[in-house]
C-alpha cells in the first residue's frame, strides 16, 4: 500500500475488539515511535493493555470504547506543531500495521491516561488504537480551493499534497487550515480559530509531505 492509499484507507475509529496488539506489531511501532522522538524532541509513549484511561463514565458524541491501547502524546511546551507531525507519522505507520487510530483530546480521562511527563513537559492528547470493530468511514470535508490557491495548471505534486492534506484528520473535521504556493515553495498556516488548530497544522502538514514526495523541502522559510 502506497502512502496515498495508507492515508485513503485510515479512519478515525471509536470502538474497538478485545484482541490484543500482536507482538510484532507493538515492536514495529515501537520502533517507529523512538524514531520519531530522537527526531523531534518529543516523548510520544506507547501505552497497551491499558483500559482505564477511556473509562470516562460520561457517556457523548466521540467516546471510546473497548480500548486499551494508546499513544501519549508528551513533549516539551509551545511543540504543537511537531506534535501533529510526529504523532501523526506514528498513526500511518500504526495504519501500516493493520492497527486503528483516533486522535483524542477530549473524550478519555487526564486523571486515568498513564505516560510520564518530565520537567518542561506537558501531554497534549492522546491517540487510541487496536483492532477496530469496523475500519471507520470517510467524512465529507472540504475541497481543494476551499483549502488553497489551487488553480487549474498547478504542478501535479502540489495538487497531490492538497488532496493527501484533506485526507488528514482535524479537530471535529474543522479541517481549519491553508496552502500557498510560490513556485516550489509551500506556505502552510492555520485558518481561522478553532480547537487544536496548531496540532491540527502539524498533521496537515505531514500529510501533504506526503502526498506531495518533497518532504520537508517543500516548505518556504519564513
Amino acid at each position: 500500500m502506497d502512502n496515498m492509499e495508507l492515508m485513503k484507507a485510515r479512519h478515525s475509529v471509536r470502538r474497538f475488539t478485545d484482541r490484543p496488539l500482536e507482538e510484532a506489531a507493538v515492536a514495529a511501532l515501537q520502533a517507529e515511535i523512538d524514531e520519531s522522538n530522537r527526531e523531534s524532541g518529543l516523548h510520544i509513549q506507547l501505552i497497551t493493555n491499558e483500559p482505564e484511561a477511556f473509562r470516562t463514565g460520561k457517556p457523548g458524541y466521540g467516546q471510546i470504547r473497548g480500548c486499551k491501547n494508546y499513544l501519549a502524546i508528551v513533549g516539551p511546551k509551545d511543540m504543537d506543531l511537531a506534535a501533529g507531525y510526529y504523532g501523526e507519522r506514528v498513526v500511518l505507520k500504526a495504519q501500516e500495521l493493520g492497527i486503528h487510530s483516533c486522535w483524542v483530546a477530549l473524550t478519555y480521562s487526564k486523571r486515568k491516561a498513564q505516560g510520564a511527563e518530565r520537567p518542561g513537559e506537558k501531554r497534549y492528547l492522546v491517540v487510541a488504537l487496536g483492532y477496530g470493530e469496523t475500519s471507520g468511514v470517510a467524512h465529507k470535508g472540504k475541497g481543494l480551493t476551499d483549502i488553497s490557491d489551487y488553480r487549474p495548471g498547478d504542478p501535479d505534486w502540489y495538487k497531490s499534497g492538497l488532496e493527501a492534506a484533506l485526507l488528514a484528520p482535524t479537530a471535529v473535521n474543522q479541517q481549519k487550515f491553508r496552502f500557498e504556493r510560490d513556485g516550489e515553495k509551500v506556505t502552510a498556516k492555520v485558518s481561522g480559530v478553532g480547537f487544536y488548530t496548531k496540532i491540527d497544522l502539524g498533521i496537515v502538514m505531514y500529510h501533504f509531505e506526503l502526498g506531495a514526495g518533497r518532504g520537508k523541502a517543500v516548505w518556504k522559510e519564513s
